[in-house]
């Protein structure tokens, strides 16, 4: 068990580290030997847990999109209006990326190279944002005349560019900027008489996410 745990600690090091130097240098630049001497193991080790720079940028976006999936299902609560879980989730994503290493290089490492496989942060993103827009229209609570298709193409193209714009600039991913902007969505959106139960400064609960 002890060696299993170590095996384990190494491993998720190695993912941290490499996270860490995706983040700063990019994918092409980033090196195996700087990955591993940052873990504090051998190269020999890391070529143990990963056979080579892609597998390494594979469980990194792996465990990026594990914690984007997380931290949506701690927003989400079935009795609180879609509008308002939408307006949590936001909140929450922008905190885990300035947080967490691993989600920030997750989400770049997207646009930074080809897997060759169909895992994507930002797709899973809008998957969840296109969730939650159907489920307002469903609950009655979207304004007339909303066109869910372009309110999921401007959610999804802000809040990914608070993403890359806060990889120079904090700010961009803070808890004011987050809020100015559902500040200014949320009377868009929402139908007469449902603004006033909605929070742009996001509230935090924790039930099963659906997205």
């Amino acid at each position: 068990m002890r060696k299993q745990e170590r095996a384990a600690r190494t491993r998720q090091g190695l993912i941290r580290a490499a996270a860490q130097a995706f983040a700063q240098r990019g994918y092409v630049q980033a090196r195996l030997t700087d990955i591993s001497a940052s873990a504090g193991v051998s190269p020999g080790a890391l070529h143990f847990h990963f056979e080579n720079k892609a597998a390494l940028a594979a469980a990194v976006e792996a465990e990026a999109s594990a914690a984007l999936r997380g931290v949506v299902r701690d927003v989400y609560h079935g009795r609180q209006l879609a509008l308002q879980t939408l307006t949590d989730a936001t909140h929450a994503l922008a905190e885990l990326l300035r947080e967490d290493v691993v989600a920030r290089s997750g989400f770049q490492l997207g646009c930074q190279r080809a897997l060759g496989t169909e895992l994507s942060l930002r797709q899973e993103w809008q998957g969840c944002v296109q969730h939650l827009l159907a489920l307002a229209a469903s609950e009655g609570t979207l304004a007339e005349g909303v066109a869910q298709q372009d309110m999921v193409t401007t959610i999804v193209g802000a809040t990914i560019g608070f993403e890359v714009l806060g990889r120079d600039n904090p700010e961009w991913l803070s808890r004011q900027t987050i809020t100015g902007f559902w500040r200014a969505m949320q009377p868009r959106l929402a139908a007469p008489g449902v603004l006033g139960r909605l929070d742009p400064e996001g509230r935090q609960q924790t039930e099963p996410s659906v997205c």
